[in-house]
Order: C-alpha cells, then structure tokens, then sequence
C-alpha cells in the first residue's frame, strides 16, 4: 500500500485534533474529488513498519483524539491488509482510548458487508475496529459546506459498534 501524506493535528477530519493518514488508490473516481493524485494506487510514498511506527507514536499525546483513513479509499482491495495491521497495533496499544474514524466512497450495506463487491478477508476485522465510518461516494451536485464531516448530503456517518451490533447501519449521533 502506498499513501500520500500523514497530516498531524488535523481537526478537519473528525472530531477533536487527530492525525489522518491519506491513503493512496481509489477506483470511484468522484467529480469534484478534493485529492484525484491519490486515485493512483502508486502515488506517494510505500507504507511499511517505520510509518506504522510513526503513527502509532503521533496518538501518544493525550489531547490527541484519534486517528483517521482517508485517501484514495481505504476499502479498495490492496489497501485494506496494511490498513488492518495498523488498527490492530493501535487498538492493542490505545485501546478505545482513541477513536478511528474512516471515510470511503463505498456504501457500507451494498459494499462492505460479506458479499460486497469491496469485501475481503480484513474488512469485518477493519469495521470492527472503526468507531465511525463515513461512507458514499462524493456527489459534487449534492455538494454541502454546512455539513460536519463529510462534503455531499448523500454521506453518512456511521456509528460502527451500534450497525455492527444491529446488523443495519446506524447513523452517529451529534453530527449536522
């Protein structure tokens, strides 16, 4: 897996002060896609041990709130091994004490789930460990500024442990 750029102290994100790490590779190729360098599965740099290492440690401080996985998408098929790896570090090391939040072009009920067409053998494993996940495509004509976390009216914000408890999604609660 490759990835663009790990931004620290992002609070564009998700809630709080976070670190976000831009993965590379994304085949919805979205109208109006704020990053399309990162559509490119080879664009950036190779993500290996030192990088995990790096993230792992920028979540050390206690104002920082978590991490998130953007991109490219972090569902497409190549990405989904190394992204696994280094949420089971973080959830071994930190617990629920940081929360992890996605985003991802796909729709969570149609592609996610075991028979979806972005499913592996890492994504239950992934959505596990996810607190939110923010999913559809970007819609540049359902484009909204006003909206929290997201850029179209037709994304969702998922509350992961609740739709992964129901087995339907459910959206998180707070969000505009």
């Amino acid at each position: 897996m490759n990835y663009s750029v790990i931004k620290e102290y992002d609070i564009a994100n998700g809630p709080g002060c976070r670190t976000t790490l831009f993965v590379s590779g994304c085949r919805n190729h979205c109208e109006g896609c704020f990053q399309p360098e990162t559509w490119n599965f080879a664009y950036g740099q190779a993500f290996d041990e030192e990088t995990r290492r790096y993230i792992l440690d920028s979540l050390e401080p206690e104002y920082v709130a978590g991490l998130t996985l953007l991109g490219g998408d972090p569902f497409e098929e190549e990405n989904q091994e190394a992204l696994l790896g280094l949420l089971e570090k973080i959830r071994e090391r930190y617990g629920r004490s940081r929360t992890i939040w996605a985003y991802t072009g796909y729709v969570y009920e149609r592609d996610l789930v075991p028979g979806g067409r972005k499913h592996t053998d890492a994504t239950d494993r992934i959505l596990a460990d996810l607190d939110v996940l923010v999913d559809g495509p970007f819609i540049l004509e359902q484009k909204n500024l006003m909206l929290q976390f997201r850029g179209s009216a037709n994304q969702r914000i998922l509350d992961m442990p609740s739709t992964l408890e129901r087995g339907e999604a459910v959206l998180a609660e707070g969000y505009r």
